[in-house]
């Protein structure tokens, strides 16, 4: 007993010990889908052993390099929660903690947060993370010189080295492979990855935070002035749906019951993505450059549609029921719907998006030149798809009542995505009869396009955010969908014949400058998802 008293840890012990209780609790997404490529019954088992210590070394280089610069027990302590973290997502969604998947953490409201704080979540924060943590603080650690202790890192950080290399070199062909062929797999080493994404992240923040003044790019715009009619078209940014989850697109659940009866309407069934993610998606789909040449970090001071539209004299509202525009609407006329201080109908603690439809007939009434209004929805931002629609929409049940997806079967959680599919429903026929009030004051038009889709638990996954070259279908495949009537310029008939043409969110920034007939230098995409009526068939 005394001798546990006086034990003292050194800082390279501590590494260690870490590093393996790491590699033990936290690598099982890592681990598991090694093995599914490498069974250890076909030959395979000193392959995944040299993997095994190379992960090993990987995390006793990470936590070696960074203690260089930070005290040991700062640097193992914040590596034990961030893999605590990171893992459960990993391991229990098949979510990857990307730069991209940080920057929707940091944006996402307190609200969305608490969706994710299940028992399962904070259990394992805190008994692989949080108490580790502590216990690490309360033992006494080996006081060493400054000298000493950074030439022992020193000789530590070139031995791992050594032994990586070796590890690669002896067996280069198959570690060939790993590496080029299996890159998505690294994106599972906790905490590894996470940490070097959070580096990405951070430097890439600083780089925005000094490179903040707009960027016009010179672009000029103007409406053409011939045209007496004014447009009114509202554009709905879903949130999390999956195209093949509408029945319009023939899914077999009947999850567009209201939007089904109406004469109108166009669904779109093959438009993919920008992004996997709404902090990605959102600025992409409005911006001018498209998917391959947008830039994330300047896109928030980069010109994008509505600035064009704005400046050709168009009168642009963003009213946000979600976590913001994402920098979009940054020079515009913008409403925050998100809690009960703006948005009238809440319930459960849960701001519905058709509160964001009131007052906007008023809004309407006070504008006289083209309107444009988007409307970015809650829609079915998971995992606690429950909380996306009031009780008296639980059409398909039983559906899953748990934030912890894990409690509920695929058919529950299935269940529960399509009734909140069915209150979007709702909410766009309530959208299309604003709109039919207001026709043929205005020529009237809907755009509805979600940012991203969502796994349901196909092939272990949930959620969303997977980088995009590794993401399934599921989270890519969006619905889109156009409603006008007879007094809209959009000529419904040949628009219908595009319907299951491939488009993109590219193609929205190109529809708006076509729907306000705005005429500007700014080089947009080619494809465009609709046909307007020729002028003498408008008047």
């Amino acid at each position: 007993m005394k001798h546990l008293l006086n034990f003292k840890l050194t800082p390279l012990k501590l590494i260690l010990i870490s590093a393996l209780w790491m590699m033990l609790w936290d690598n099982y997404s890592f681990f598991s889908k090694v093995i599914a490529i490498y069974p250890p019954a076909d030959g395979q088992i000193w392959f995944l052993i040299s993997l095994a210590i190379l992960a090993f070394v990987a995390l006793c280089l990470l936590m070696l390099v960074f203690s260089l610069i930070l005290p040991t027990r700062v640097v193992v302590g914040f590596c034990l929660i961030s893999a605590a973290a990171s893992g459960y997502f990993a391991d229990h969604f098949g979510v990857i903690i990307d730069s991209l998947m940080l920057e929707t953490i940091f944006e996402t409201d307190l609200k969305e947060t608490t969706d994710l704080l299940s028992l399962a979540y904070l259990v394992r924060l805190f008994g692989l993370g949080v108490i580790p943590a502590i216990v690490i603080f309360c033992i006494p650690m080996q006081k060493l010189s400054f000298f000493k202790a950074t030439l022992q890192r020193i000789v530590v950080i070139g031995l791992c080295t050594l032994i990586a290399a070796a590890i690669i070199l002896a067996s280069s062909d198959r570690f060939a492979s790993f590496f080029r062929e299996h890159k998505p797999i690294r994106y599972f080493s906790i905490p590894v990855y996470p940490v070097y994404s959070l580096i990405r992240y951070t430097a890439d923040q600083f780089s925005s935070s000094v490179n903040t003044q707009y960027v016009s790019r010179g672009y000029k715009s103007s409406i053409n002035e011939q045209d007496e009619s004014h447009e009114l078209t509202i554009v709905v940014v879903g949130e999390t749906a999956r195209a093949d989850h509408f029945s319009l697109n023939g899914y077999a659940k009947p999850t567009n019951p209201l939007l089904s009866q109406e004469q109108g309407v166009i669904s779109f069934t093959n438009v993919s993505s920008c992004g996997t993610s709404t902090a990605v998606s959102v600025p992409c789909m409005f911006s001018i450059d498209g998917k391959d040449k947008f830039d994330l970090k300047s896109a928030p001071r980069t010109a994008n549609v509505l600035d064009v539209i704005s400046q050709a004299g168009v009168d642009v509202l963003w009213r946000d029921n979600n976590s913001d525009s994402k920098g979009v609407a940054s020079r515009v006329a913008f409403e925050d719907f998100r809690t009960s201080a703006t948005n009238t109908i809440c319930d459960h603690g849960e701001c519905r998006d058709v509160g964001m439809l009131v007052g906007l007939q008023e809004y309407i009434d006070q504008h006289h030149n083209d309107i444009l209004i988007v409307l970015h929805q809650m829609g079915s931002h998971g995992p606690a798809y429950f909380r996306r629609y009031p009780p008296e929409f639980e059409v398909f049940t039983p559906a899953c009542h748990s934030i912890e997806l894990g409690d509920c079967s695929q058919a529950e959680i299935i269940n529960a995505y399509d009734n909140s599919i069915r209150y979007t429903d709702y909410f766009l026929s309530q959208v299309i009869e604003l709109l039919k009030q207001n026709s043929p004051r205005f020529e009237v038009g809907l755009i509805y396009a979600s940012d991203h889709g969502e796994s349901l638990g196909e092939n272990g996954m949930y959620l969303h955010g997977l980088p995009y070259m590794i993401a399934p279908k599921t989270q890519t495949h969006i619905p889109l969908i156009v409603w006008g009537d007879k007094h809209s310029d959009i000529e419904l008939n040949q628009t219908r014949l595009l319907k299951d043409k491939i488009f993109s969110h590219d193609a929205l920034a190109t529809v708006l400058t076509q729907i306000f007939e705005t005429q500007t230098n700014a080089k947009l995409p080619q494809e465009s998802f609709i046909q307007l009526k020729a002028e003498e068939d408008e008047h």
